[in-house]
């Protein structure tokens, strides 16, 4: 199975900006993954609209937007404007989660929902048919260097049984190191987001990290 590796850009080097997307371009990454928190629904805040801006002007490869803040309705046209191909959201955060999906849908853009630690699959479970793909979140969102929650893998192992019959594809994000991208490959995983369990501020360059995972 193809796997779509996703750098989670809240973890680079912002002193250097343009070298860091030059070479995890040419490292051969799939989707820049862009984290938007408010603090208020975490309690941190994470990338501006000038970084966002500047990632997408300077970019090849599509981006995501992960919008980790309340209401996140009302800005879905401002990230779809930026350059968001793919916009996730927790419906908790959201009084009409599905007409969110559609305004994502009404925008020419992927949706996508985000499911929290804690929350149960049969809270989104009637969002599911309408999504492209769904992030699954193994650590509490917010903080970059946290230890991962074995008892997602649970919840992992159901979405992909239910993924046979809809069109979803799922990611998953925190503390995603290399042995737990073979596990979760091996689960149904297809996204992978990559932080600094994996990828940032290490020895190994960014593309001989990614070409290790490519070949696993």
């Amino acid at each position: 199975m193809q796997k779509i590796i996703c750098p989670s850009m809240m973890c680079a080097d912002f002193g250097n900006l343009p070298t860091e997307i030059s070479d995890l371009e040419e490292a051969g990454i799939d989707i820049f993954h862009m984290d938007i928190m408010d603090g208020l629904f975490v309690p941190n805040f994470a990338m501006g609209l000038q970084d966002y801006a500047y990632v997408a002007s300077q970019s090849q490869k599509p981006l995501d937007v992960h919008l980790m803040i309340k209401n996140p309705s009302d800005y879905i046209d401002m990230f779809a404007d930026l350059g968001a191909d793919i916009i996730y959201f927790h419906p908790e955060t959201d009084l009409h989660p599905a007409r969110t999906i559609g305004k994502i849908h009404a925008k020419g853009k992927k949706a996508g929902i985000a499911i929290n630690p804690g929350t149960s699959i049969a809270t989104v479970e009637e969002l599911l048919p309408l999504v492209e793909n769904v992030l699954v979140m193994t650590v509490n969102p917010g903080f970059a260097g946290q230890k991962y929650l074995t008892y997602v893998d649970k919840k992992i192992g159901k979405l992909s049984k239910m993924r046979q019959s809809m069109n979803f594809q799922i990611f998953v994000d925190g503390a995603i190191s290399l042995e737990k991208i073979q596990q979760l490959s091996l689960m149904g995983v297809q996204g992978f987001i990559l932080g600094t369990s994996s990828l940032f501020g290490k020895k190994e360059s960014y593309a001989d990290i990614v070409s290790k995972i490519r070949k696993m």
